[in-house]
């Protein structure tokens, strides 16, 4: 059986900090699903709405041709609904990603969870590029 391993994300300002994300995300299994975060969980869970479109934000992840399948995140309140449906053997978190590895253990047993290394986060961060585009 194929180790699958899903990792989520807003991806706003591809950089190659999302690059560096998407491949320790794939070192850890056989195949790779990446969620792209739909802008009304962004806004609901970081305040304001991406830069970058959703249209774009997935194409740059599916252009990157780490992930072996991209999909886009579910409506709602209920964020973890998509692992019920994916059963992942692994989920990726961002280092700095609000999610409580506690609750994704007690949500989704079956799936263990692994907090990825930044890369050069003074440099490559989505904030950084955020500041530089103007409005």
């Amino acid at each position: 059986m194929k180790k699958k391993v899903v990792c989520a994300g807003t991806f706003d300002h591809f950089h190659p900090g999302h690059l560096d994300f998407l491949r320790q995300a794939k070192s850890l299994g056989d195949e790779l699903t990446v969620i792209i975060a739909r802008d009304e969980t962004v806004l609901r869970i970081k305040g304001f709405c991406p830069t970058d479109s959703t249209e774009l934000r997935y194409r740059h992840v599916l252009e990157s041709g780490i992930a072996d399948s991209v999909v886009m995140g579910r409506h709602g309140e209920d964020m973890f609904a998509i692992l019920d449906e994916l059963t992942p053997h692994v989920l990726a978190l961002g280092y700095d990603q609000r999610v409580s590895e506690e609750k994704v253990k007690a949500r989704c047993p079956w799936c263990s969870v692994v907090r990825l290394h930044p890369f050069h986060p003074d440099k490559f961060k989505s904030s950084i590029y955020r500041k530089r585009t103007p409005p």
